[in-house]
């Protein structure tokens, strides 16, 4: 099974339990990666975190629901999660716009997403010109932080958050100074300092995170890993 149809699988899991308590490493483990990988990749392919995406699938679901049934809006709230039918009504209103209640209505206006599926669209109009370069070992120093593989949408946070603090820090103008790599800091986003992950093992259910650059040929430069 390729990464498509792992992709998919896992899409299909979900789409299985959106009445049910949805296992982020349930997900992951389908789509053979790890939490934190799946969640990035997820985010990157849809341009949505994965949590959004399946509150936007409950609520679609619950609105057609509404529509189609008569159940009571309670038994709704706790068939999606909700502990109360307040919550699930505020949650409700901020996707549609309108109450559960108003929801029954005919004519209504309501939002609908449907479903993610992954699939591959191949071109052969542009012409491609490459190389295949064969490196060696590399290595790089910088500044290291372990992070746990969360259930949730948790490490889309922390990590980002790991790097404003760096850069609050100017952590990153050190690295690109020590690095001895000549850089034009007017191109925004382009730069020598880049980060690794998944490099060693930290024990349990976490990862190793490191900003930083290539090592230069003197060696870690002091005061970094």
């Amino acid at each position: 099974m390729g990464w498509l149809e792992r992709m998919n699988s896992a899409i299909n899991y979900i789409e299985e339990n959106l009445t049910e308590e949805i296992d982020n490493t349930k997900v992951a483990e389908i789509a053979c990666c790890s939490v934190y990988n799946f969640q990035r990749i997820f985010s990157f392919m849809t341009d949505i975190p994965l949590s959004e995406y399946i509150r936007r699938r409950r609520f679609t679901l619950a609105a057609l629901e509404l529509q189609d049934s008569p159940i009571k809006i309670i038994d709704l709230a706790l068939k999606y999660g909700y502990q109360s039918p307040e919550a699930f009504s505020r949650a409700f209103q901020n996707m549609h716009g309108v109450t559960p209640t108003t929801a029954r209505n005919q004519g209504v206006y309501l939002k609908a997403y449907p479903r993610i599926s992954f699939q591959i669209s191949i071109r052969g109009d542009v012409e491609m010109n490459y190389r295949i370069e064969k490196k060696g070992t590399l290595s790089v120093f910088g500044v290291e932080e372990v992070f746990t593989n969360f259930e949730n949408d948790e490490n889309l946070k922390a990590i980002p958050e790991f790097w404003q603090n760096e850069i609050k820090k100017g952590t990153l103008d050190r690295i690109t100074k020590a690095s001895g790599i000549k850089w034009n800091s007017s191109c925004k986003g382009i730069g020598p300092v880049n980060a690794v992950m998944c490099y060693h093992y930290t024990g349990g259910n976490t990862f190793p995170y490191m900003i930083c650059a290539f090592t230069p040929e003197s060696g870690v430069p002091k005061g970094f890993t």
